[in-house]
């Protein structure tokens, strides 16, 4: 079915929130055999009834067909079993009363007696996992036990087994930042979620890291898409995230890289019911390409276009309608040309104006303070050639403090009325390509100078 232990999780994780959980707690413990799994959320939980059909393969379920997470009525026992042997589901239902409901899946048990039977779990039967946990408020308890897809070790009480464990678990953390971002940060239209990982909570990772004043929001563009009767909309939003040299800090920069490093992580997110479906790659249209790393874009469809995009039961894989492709590419390039000029720009100045760590470190401290740098700090930082535009009265010669185009566009659009800040925008756009234009000119002159420099030297003394 295409599951790993990331996925696995953030299936099950939809139905919490389908279920209009608050909080979700996800814990593993090891301890080689007997190590768990343990899915906890505090949503509306389920009768006992309902645990069964829940745990029967082929359920029959209403999915809103607007905004559910669900699709086929398979996610809970494929994405489980895929990881265990033994999946319990315990749940309650009623706020007033503590009733606790518990059913399973044995594989062994079904080995044993050759029949597919949903067994009963007793009150006795490991009560501190699956009954504590639901002591205080209504919700479900997912469990997973015998993890013989997860360790994977011949010795599951090795150091080996405990170190894998834990790393799963940081890519699980990962995983659900990036997957739920718009969940968590209560962006998504329901009630915010909080989700957490033995006991640390997730935080979410914006892919279009839309804190940064660097960051450039494109135009959206809506598609209207009719797939064998069903009407449905694409919204296209485009981003050029900053250059290096544009985030705030080098923290911001690393964390922005995602999960799969910043070349990988370029392309489109797309999401379904606001839950992101693919995180970065292009999807065929384009190969992945160093000077357009900067481009991410959101690309958001409802529930009633799954057919339409081919979503796959682990909800990890889509492909874009071949109906919308032609579209689809013309309304990313305008975003691509912008992410190559941005990326072109920066580093087309940066071999004009090499500088040290410390110098721009400086630089950036006396912007973010609104104060200038000493005179020996007085680097100009990279991607100086587009930005130091304007010069600043008032200092002696020498000591003048240079706007950077950050800075530029922050002043122009504040002071810029709602009618103009689009012109301001346009007409900055427009000089940073003109500038980049004449940089590589200069660039070309340089090289050419060079090489003539390094011939006289070579004649001179002979070795040419």
């Amino acid at each position: 079915m295409g599951y790993d232990f990331s996925a696995a999780v953030a299936d099950v994780t939809d139905n919490s929130i389908e279920a209009l959980a608050s909080k979700v707690e996800v814990d593993v413990h090891s301890e080689g055999d007997d190590s768990w799994v343990r899915i906890t959320d505090n949503g509306v939980g389920m009768k006992p009834a309902q645990i069964r059909e829940a745990l029967r393969y082929g359920t029959a379920r209403k999915y809103d067909a607007k905004k559910s997470l669900g699709k086929f009525g398979l996610g809970l026992k494929t994405a489980s079993m895929s990881q265990c042997q033994h999946l319990t589901v315990a749940s309650r239902s009623n706020p007033g009363r503590p009733e606790i409901a518990a059913h399973a899946w044995d594989l062994s048990h079904v080995m044993a007696t050759d029949r597919w039977e949903i067994l009963e779990v007793g009150r006795d039967e490991h009560p501190e996992l699956w009954h504590e946990p639901l002591r205080e408020h209504t919700g479900t308890v997912i469990l997973w036990r015998r993890l013989d897809r997860i360790l994977g070790f011949k010795n599951p009480y090795g150091e080996m087994a405990k170190k894998r464990l834990a790393g799963m678990c940081k890519e699980l953390e990962e995983h659900l930042s990036m997957v739920f971002h718009r969940y968590i940060a209560g962006e998504a239209g329901r009630r915010k979620v909080r989700i957490t990982v033995n006991g640390k909570a997730v935080r979410p990772w914006d892919p279009f890291v839309r804190q940064e004043e660097g960051t450039q929001r494109m135009e959206p563009v809506t598609l209207h898409y009719d797939h064998e009767g069903t009407l449905g909309e694409i919204l296209i939003e485009p981003f050029v995230v900053p250059h290096q040299a544009e985030f705030s800090s080098p923290e911001a920069h690393a964390a922005a890289a995602g999960p799969l490093r910043w070349n990988r992580q370029q392309g489109f997110y797309i999401y379904r019911a606001d839950r992101m479906i693919q995180g970065g790659g292009w999807s065929n249209l384009r190969t992945l390409d160093e000077h357009t790393k900067l481009a991410r874009v959101a690309l958001s469809f409802d529930p009633r276009l799954d057919d339409a995009f081919r979503i796959n039961v682990a909800k990890m894989r889509v492909q874009l309608p071949r109906q919308l492709r032609e579209q689809i590419e013309k309304a990313i390039a305008p975003v691509i040309k912008a992410a190559q000029a941005a990326y072109r720009r920066v580093e087309s100045d940066a071999r004009i104006h090499p500088v040290s760590q410390e110098g721009v470190k400086a630089a950036r401290t006396a912007a973010r303070n609104n104060v200038d740098a000493k005179p020996s700090a007085r680097v100009i930082p990279t991607a100086s050639f587009a930005k130091n535009l304007v010069q600043k009265s008032g200092k002696e010669p020498g000591d003048e403090r240079l706007w950077t185009m950050r800075e530029l566009r922050r002043e122009l659009e504040r002071v810029a009325t709602s009618d103009e800040r689009p012109i301001v925008r346009t007409v900055l756009e427009r000089l940073l390509n003109d500038r980049s234009d004449e940089q590589n000119k200069i660039n070309d002159v340089v090289v050419d100078l060079n090489r003539a420099k390094r011939r006289r030297r070579s004649l001179r003394y002979g070795t040419g």
